[in-house]
């Protein structure tokens, strides 16, 4: 039986509707993405099978067009429009918070960069440069490691604050492990940061840890 002969309150455009996105589990975003199943199978069953193949939405939506392509009833125009996706969500947060006080938009700026940072396998290091009202300049991505860490030099930092004439600045990275709790790696390379801009009055607000569904501020700690 396909999705179209359920119960309209179990199929899942019709729960999206009435209940909002946020009430939909993994499988049902991903079914109506996919919007039809292959043979035998509903979009439903499809989105559940590489909820299981792949072990975590995220995996999903960071595999490569050649993993993705390879799963039963995919193809390369799914794979582009999911990327399409992913950076239209982006972009959509990012429109948001031009032109605003990142200290007084602190929510969605850290859902920026959370969704700009979470779906990474590798640990990636970035610079959001801000001018003398907290406004964003721009987001850099500036340092890449593996999945257990990147090297992160406070000498190409402070040249790229320099370069985009930023005032201050908030740092952002990913923990591919999901957990967010700062290492004292995190805690150290932050301080070095610190007192390199700081012999170019550029102010560090805030550091900000990313894992899978929560991110952790170094302000709010007090270890900024």
């Amino acid at each position: 039986m396909g999705i179209k002969d359920w119960p309209e309150g179990e199929r899942p455009r019709e729960k999206l509707l009435s209940a909002g996105a946020g009430g939909l589990s993994d499988a049902e975003l991903l079914a109506i993405f996919l919007r039809t199943g292959v043979k035998g199978r509903t979009a439903l069953d499809v989105a559940r099978a590489l909820l299981t193949r792949f072990g975590s939405l995220t995996r999903i939506l960071t595999a490569s067009a050649e993993e993705f392509c390879q799963q039963e009833g995919l193809g390369l125009a799914k794979f582009v429009q999911l990327r399409a996706m992913l950076e239209l969500s982006q972009r959509h947060l990012r429109e948001q918070l031009d032109g605003k006080d990142v200290l007084t938009s602190s929510e969605l700026t850290r859902e920026y960069l959370r969704a700009r940072l979470r779906n990474y396998e590798h640990e990636v290091f970035a610079c959001l440069y801000l001018d003398n009202q907290h406004r964003v300049v721009t987001l850099e991505e500036l340092f890449y490691g593996t999945i257990d860490g990147a090297a992160v030099y406070p000498r190409e930092v402070v040249k790229r604050c320099l370069h985009n004439n930023a005032a201050a600045v908030i740092f952002a990275h990913n923990h591919p492990s999901g957990i967010a709790e700062p290492s004292q790696a995190d805690v150290s390379i932050t301080q070095r940061l610190k007192i390199a801009l700081n012999t170019i009055d550029v102010r560090v607000l805030d550091h900000i840890v990313v894992g899978s569904s929560d991110v952790v501020s170094f302000a709010e700690r007090g270890l900024i």
